[in-house]
């Protein structure tokens, strides 16, 4: 039988090595930036273009590469970081595999130019699908700048399982505050098709996170700081009032490198236990600092998973460290048994000056008198004043009793009149025509048995399809508050919402204000309270991040299920028998009754005849 293992071609090789570091458009900005940080750099600059589809290019002032260097740096496992070994367990550095530029270089078009501090002139590389199509000498600034074009040029499949351009954009903003965030102390900036997304001067973590979410983060940040043998811990956790539906700021910094663990999300989340409301989670920054023998990071292809020595341990730490600031920045309620409350000043006397007593004096008193008939008719006087009206209290007391007795003479009752009955035991019988069992589902008769509805997904059915002819139709109801609802969002949220504002006016939203981070509204649907109107837009804001689609129609649908879901009835709220029979016909009288906007079942129905063979 003839041989039939044979090696890949090297450009087959190192299109399917690029498959597992290169995902996405986001997959090269992260590998970019990283190297940026790794030279040394002090300022870098990221631009885009179509969603990082036909332009990637990264510009930083970092050391720069040789004529030499810049040639390697696309050949598979070419790195600086690494010479040995045992130099994966004692990493400095982001990059380490010398895999990202080769990967990248296989399934793209890449320019890089390229100057060290001590050179006159740098080096200018053109590679096309691994291969070298040009290489001369050119005048740059110091540093290195890559541009990454077409990518997936030659894997037309690849490019086809890529998303929407907001969708691909949202994932590269994601990875660039990523970076942005663990390194505070480098200059950062960000264009997108000509125009400025982010401009992050130096600054300090705090600063660098307002500048990144927004002004109005600062006032929700508690710090955390401790400090042990095995760990070093500093940033802040968001305050419990400000924990939002999502996730999306939770960020875990390992020596300067994002990272994800569900393990220290459950530290975290534990340390909050009791402050937050149900489906909340906290934001929290946090930056780790541990012995890199004591971490392993080459576990995972795109290096945000990390393997401790010692996870338990950290837990522990981690878990006592943000409850510790809850409690010191007055987050948390503490016990303290050695603090007396006595000695607290009233709430309501904190902001007020002491007053010097005063002491009024009867100098008319003489406590050595020896008349004691003067003071025994004082002492009657001060009793018969303070006895004085008595009488009062009986005046008319008689006329009242007497007046009682003959109204209640004259009074009579009404007697009720007799009704023969048939039956002499007989009652009236009521059925109810629905039930509601356990505060989640609601039974109701039928010929052929019984129905059960889910009164979550029932209701979500009837939003859905009522959102969806307001906003097809453009008559949506609003009822107007009493006082303007201010509410603040990142700079990127409130874009999201300005591209939804016409939608979002046609299901009764009124907006008198939408603007830089701030939103005004005036006007909420009907079916909102003005209390749920941040939790339905922090929903709606997360559904267009995770999926934003292309088409208006499409967009229309993706937001009528979004505000379905979030206004939708509850499993655990219990309904009157009118609320009950009204879900049931509103159900019925929907286009699609029998399925969720996400096609999942809103009834089931069980027959007498299935019911009879449970008992057999």
């Amino acid at each position: 039988m003839a041989d039939i293992i044979q090696l890949l071609p090297d450009h087959v090789a190192n299109q399917i090595a690029a498959g597992e570091v290169v995902q996405r458009p986001a997959s090269v900005v992260k590998e970019l930036l990283e190297n940026a940080i790794d030279a040394g750099s002090s300022s870098i600059k990221l631009i885009i273009k179509n969603a990082g589809k036909s332009l990637i290019q990264v510009v930083d002032d970092g050391c720069g590469m040789s004529v030499t260097d810049a040639r390697l740096s696309f050949e598979r496992h070419a790195t600086s970081k690494i010479k040995t070994a045992d130099d994966l367990f004692n990493l400095h550095t982001k990059g380490f595999r010398g895999e990202a530029l080769a990967s990248i270089a296989a399934i793209a078009h890449v320019e890089l130019k390229s100057r060290q501090d001590d050179d006159e002139t740098g080096t200018h590389l053109k590679i096309e699908g691994s291969e070298v199509v040009a290489q001369d000498v050119v005048v740059t600034p110091k540093g290195t700048a890559i541009l990454v074009k077409n990518l997936f040029y030659n894997i037309p499949a690849r490019r086809n399982f890529l998303k929407s351009n907001p969708v691909e954009t949202r994932h590269i903003i994601d990875e660039f505050h990523r970076v942005a965030l663990a390194h505070p102390s480098v200059r950062f900036s960000m264009f997108h098709n000509g125009s400025e997304v982010f401009l992050l001067p130096e600054s300090n973590f705090r600063q660098r996170i307002v500048n990144v979410l927004g002004s109005k983060t600062n006032e929700k940040l508690v710090p955390v700081d401790e400090s042990t043998e095995v760990v070093t811990m500093s940033g802040f956790v968001g305050k419990p009032e400000f924990a939002k539906k999502t996730r999306g700021e939770q960020f875990f910094f390992v020596n300067d490198r994002f990272i994800k663990s569900a393990y220290l999300n459950h530290a975290v989340s534990s340390a909050f236990e009791g402050l937050l409301k149900d489906g909340a989670h906290a934001s929290y920054f946090l930056n780790l600092r541990v012995n890199p023998q004591t971490i392993d990071i080459n576990i995972h292809p795109t290096k945000t998973e990390i393997k401790f020595d010692d996870e338990h341990t950290i837990y522990a730490i981690l878990r006592s460290a943000v409850k510790h600031s809850l409690g010191q920045f007055n987050i948390a309620p503490v016990l303290d048994f050695e603090h007396n409350a006595n000695l607290d000043t009233p709430y309501q006397q904190q902001n007020t000056t002491a007053s010097a007593p005063v002491v009024e004096v009867d100098r008319s008193f003489n406590p050595f008198s020896t008349d004691e008939d003067s003071k025994k008719e004082t002492s009657f006087r001060l009793k018969r004043e303070q006895s004085a009206g008595w009488e009062s209290l009986y005046v008319g007391l008689e006329s009242k009793e007497t007046n009682r007795d003959v109204v209640f003479n004259t009074e009579g009752f009404e007697t009720d009149p007799e009704h023969v009955s048939m039956f002499q035991n007989a009652s009236k019988e009521t059925t109810a025509a629905t039930y509601q069992l356990h505060r989640k589902y609601i039974l109701s008769n039928i010929k052929s048995g019984m129905l059960v509805i889910d009164q979550n997904r029932a209701h979500q059915r009837i939003l859905y399809e009522e959102f969806l002819k307001q906003i097809t139709v453009q008559e949506g109801v609003s009822q107007q508050l009493l006082f303007p609802l201010t509410l603040n969002f990142s700079v990127d949220e409130i874009k999201i919402l300005t591209e939804l504002k016409e939608q979002l006016e046609h299901t009764g939203f009124v907006f008198s204000k939408l603007e830089g981070e701030t939103l005004e509204i005036t006007g909420v649907p009907t079916t909102a309270t003005e209390s749920e109107v941040s939790i339905i837009l922090e929903q709606l804001i997360s559904d267009v991040e995770n999926e934003v689609p292309d088409s208006s129609f499409s967009q229309t649908d993706m937001l009528a299920k979004s505000l379905a879901k979030s206004l939708s009835i509850k499993t655990g709220q219990s309904l009157t028998k009118m609320e009950q029979e009204h879900l049931v016909n509103s159900l019925f009288a929907c286009k699609e009754p029998m399925v969720t906007p996400d096609n999942k079942l809103t009834f089931v129905t069980t027959t007498v005849d299935e019911l009879d063979k449970k008992f057999m």
